[in-house]
């Protein structure tokens, strides 16, 4: 009997620490999440704003600052920010912020 009642023990202290670990390690995931999402939506909307305005039009320097905003959030609160022309997260802060007007230096 008390093998029985060890075994149930042991059982629910390991899925208590389980369930612990699912419920600290969501808030990160989603943050994840939050941070590529904003970055991806600012950086789209800048590439769309210079090809359609211009790299010096107002649309091309809100998407920018935008970007920058979403760059600074992520890499203060996660210490890393996504970049998404690389699909690749960074963890310095080594963005450019007029990193888009080279590529349309390039392409024109």
């Amino acid at each position: 009997m008390k093998l029985k009642t060890q075994w149930i023990h042991h059982a629910l202290t390991a899925a208590a620490f389980l369930a612990a670990l699912l419920f600290v390690g969501a808030p990160v995931v989603r943050a994840d999440e939050d941070c590529q999402k904003r970055i991806g939506k600012a950086d789209h909307k800048l590439h769309e704003a210079i090809e359609h305005h211009g790299p010096q039009s107002v649309q091309a320097e809100h998407w920018r600052h935008e970007l920058a905003e979403a760059r600074a959030y992520c890499y203060e609160h996660e210490r890393r920010w996504w970049d998404e022309d690389a699909h690749r997260w960074h963890t310095d802060r080594d963005w450019d912020d007029h990193d888009h007007d080279h590529d349309f230096d390039r392409q024109h």
